[in-house]
């Protein structure tokens, strides 16, 4: 056993048969699958989370192509090693078949010119591209590489997959199995639990807790919840404040307080405040959803959040958690009326769309005496002269007599 490579290393899978998980591509009747095993590859990008198997799957692939295979990582590569593997597949000394897979970790990191650099091998099919991204490839990835890739999104290993991981790399060879472990199911169970889909993290921790254990008098590695507990702190949250996850998040933050659910209102809270998003951007949130979303249906909660608001740039984390709490969690139970973004928005559209005329003369104003001789101001009606201070007139231009945007709601309270 290598010691200094890695538990995750040491066990990734080499064939389909090893691979544990992601069976909604890589299930038998599945067409990733079928093309893996028949060695047929087009262009991949493979997208998920980190530890959910996107380097144990090209593994995979590495071990039952019949091309040759070259892994590069976009971090520490450039543009020249893109060339070195172009050159390489095209020397017909080296590769009879004209043809090779390459692998690219973390392909988002690549920037435009790089990932321009490989389009024509791609197209051409000297290359069979792979690349894996934590990040959502339809922002990240060159368009005219994804027009040209089948495009696999991955999602977390289940409890039961990573459970299933650990106990194969306690009894591998390669893995732990030099060491005599003795650990009960449930206690796996809790660590496969904790890793939040990672199975990288799950494997770490296993790793960590083996080697710093001491042996009994029977030469046993004995794990208890105890020593996982502390090899793995905390439940791992995937949470990436400049990621993919970022938008998912604050996404299902905003909708939880539209639809009304305080709980998961401050779940989605508080898996942003632990991913380290900044208070100031949740509470701007807060704020456009009290106007949004709640608006005349509780005008207050725009005076609670816009507070809120303030009081988080004044008092910080972690206390602004409270303020943001308690904005949130108010503008998830205020009733809901969005007839004034639906009004506004209509009256945008007619503006930029339609020809609407022009102001009737009776309510543009008349600074200077001279100008009422063109018609300027005369004829408006003060409504507080008139009983209820109201008087019917004409407001809207002629051309768009009779259009309504306001449309009150049965949530409106006045």
């Amino acid at each position: 056993m290598n010691s200094n490579e890695p538990l995750a290393y040491r066990v990734r899978p080499r064939s389909l048969a090893e691979y544990v998980g992601q069976e909604h591509v890589l299930g038998k009747d599945k067409i990733l699958y079928r093309t893996i095993k028949a060695d047929r590859l087009t262009s991949l990008i493979l997208f998920g989370p980190p530890g959910c198997g996107k380097t144990s799957l090209a593994q995979v692939i590495s071990e039952t192509t019949k091309y040759k295979f070259y892994k590069i990582n976009a971090v520490t590569a450039g543009v020249g090693d893109i060339k070195a593997v172009i050159e390489e597949t095209k020397n017909f000394m080296l590769n009879p078949t004209g043809k090779s897979i390459l692998f690219i970790d973390e392909i988002h990191r690549f920037n435009k010119l790089q990932q321009d650099a490989l389009l024509p091998y791609v197209e051409n099919g000297t290359i069979i591209l792979i690349g894996a991204t934590t990040e959502n490839p339809y922002f990240e990835v060159n368009k005219a590489l994804i027009s040209r890739s089948m495009v696999i999104k991955l999602e977390p290993l289940t409890e039961e997959n990573v459970f299933m991981i650990l106990k194969q790399a306690l009894s591998n060879k390669d893995g732990l199995g030099e060491y005599n472990v003795k650990v009960e199911d449930d206690t796996l169970k809790k660590l496969s639990n904790i890793s939040g889909g990672d199975v990288r993290t799950a494997l770490n921790a296993l790793e960590i807790a083996v080697i710093t254990t001491e042996m009994d008098s029977n030469g046993d590695i004995i794990l208890t919840d105890e020593i996982i507990k502390n090899c793995v702190q905390t439940k791992k949250a995937v949470f990436d404040k400049n990621g993919d996850s970022h938008y998912d998040n604050i996404s299902a933050f905003i909708k939880s307080m539209r639809g009304t659910d305080p709980d998961a209102t401050l779940f989605y809270l508080a898996r942003a405040l632990h991913g380290g998003e900044d208070p100031m951007f949740l509470a701007r949130r807060i704020v456009i959803c009290a106007s949004e979303d709640v608006g005349l249906a509780n005008p207050q909660a725009l005076v609670v959040a816009t507070s809120a608001m303030q009081a988080v740039n004044m008092v910080g984390m972690p206390e602004a958690r409270i303020i943001l709490a308690e904005a949130a969690v108010y503008v998830a139970n205020s009733k809901k009326s969005n007839a004034t973004y639906l009004g506004i928005n209509k009256a945008l559209e007619d503006v930029k769309t339609k020809d609407t005329g022009k102001i009737p003369m009776h309510i543009r104003n008349a600074p200077v005496e001279q100008m009422k001789n063109f018609g300027y101001h005369e004829g408006y009606l003060y409504p507080h002269d008139f009983p209820g201070h109201y008087v019917e007139q004409q407001y809207l231009p002629d051309e768009m007599l009779g259009t309504k945007y306001f449309v009150k709601d049965e949530n409106i309270i006045y």
